[in-house]
């Protein structure tokens, strides 16, 4: 089934950053949907009208460095802490007391950081792609540094700003290749180089496919994404990487931490998120100990809710069926 972008209402909204962007329809409880990198509110255009005609209120947001919503210049203005304030405000501003929040990539830990440091304002909480993993361990950076031997893992390259001299000449043309390199009817073979590391003096759409959009990415779509990384460049959204250690040190006190409110899972086959992070996954009777049902869908690749939208929008829709009132 494909749905169509219509009768959705955008407007602006007061955050700690300054400004929250979304973009809403239908009414009903709330579902604040959280997009992750590099995307914006239009990653949730599929889920949008099917949550809506399900009886929801779908709100999704533009992340504070995205799109239309604000882009501090402090570097540290970006940290988990204040992404997790402006869902609070965002709900705040919608009239609510409380939401369903589900996530996506970034969007997946933003959704479980919210539902573990306010769960007096998100009931309930839905991770797309990227499992949750309890703060712990060594240093993010000194982590990520470890991996790829004499390659850069993806995270360590965007913590830089080698970065922004990549994208920003040709965003359209890197966002094209970043797409395709993740998804499944168009990602790298096995066994050849992996588009999440980057060679020495190298760059990492060295790496992607060349030639054709995966199924899910009209030229359309791409040129909405294109237009708002052009318009704000890579900067606001790239910073999210460049907080992971803050982030651990803001989150000591909840080392190790479950996120005990109903919960959903969905990732891909074919997601390196979910294949590296299946231990994750099998440690949820522990970390989520409310999870309603988990997923992983066969042959999907990263983007999961625009690679196989009606078969996440029955999820989501069964799931929310589920939670209590």
């Amino acid at each position: 089934m494909t749905y169509q972008v219509a009768e959705i209402t955008h407007r602006v909204v007061s955050s700690p950053g300054g400004r929250i962007h979304l973009a809403e329809q239908g009414a009903g409880p709330l579902v604040l949907l959280v997009h992750g990198f590099p995307e914006s509110w239009y990653s949730w255009r599929n889920q949008l009208p099917a949550l809506a005609a399900a009886g929801y209120r779908a709100v999704a947001i533009d992340v504070r460095g995205y799109g239309r919503s604000s882009k501090p210049a402090a570097v540290d203005a970006y940290r988990m802490l204040d992404l997790v304030e402006d869902n609070v405000a965002v709900v705040d501003a919608l009239g609510e007391e409380s939401a369903v929040i589900i996530g996506h990539d970034w969007g997946a830990t933003i959704a479980a950081n919210s539902a573990l440091i306010k769960p007096e304002v998100f009931r309930a909480v839905g991770l797309l792609s990227v499992p949750y993993t309890p703060r712990g361990g060594p240093r993010p950076s000194d982590v990520f540094a470890q991996m790829g031997g004499g390659e850069e893992f993806y995270v360590s390259y965007f913590q830089q700003g080698r970065a922004e001299a990549e994208i920003e000449p040709d965003v359209r043309g890197w966002l094209a290749g970043f797409y395709a390199a993740l998804s499944a009817d168009t990602m790298p073979a096995p066994g050849a180089p992996d588009p999440h590391f980057v060679s020495r003096a190298g760059m990492l759409r060295d790496r992607f496919p060349a030639g054709r959009l995966p199924a899910w990415l009209s030229e359309g779509d791409l040129d909405v994404y294109a237009g708002e990384f052009e318009r704000t460049g890579a900067t606001g959204a790239l910073n999210r990487y460049r907080n992971m250690d803050r982030d651990w040190e803001d989150l000591a006190a909840f080392d190790g931490a479950p996120i005990t409110q109903p919960s959903l899972f969905i990732g891909g086959s074919l997601d390196a998120s979910t294949t590296w992070l299946a231990d994750a996954i099998k440690a949820y009777p522990v970390t989520l100990p409310g999870l309603v049902s988990s997923h992983v869908l066969d042959g999907c690749g990263h983007w999961i809710q625009q690679e196989r939208p009606d078969e996440v929008n029955r999820l989501l829709t069964d799931w929310l069926a589920s939670l209590p009132a």
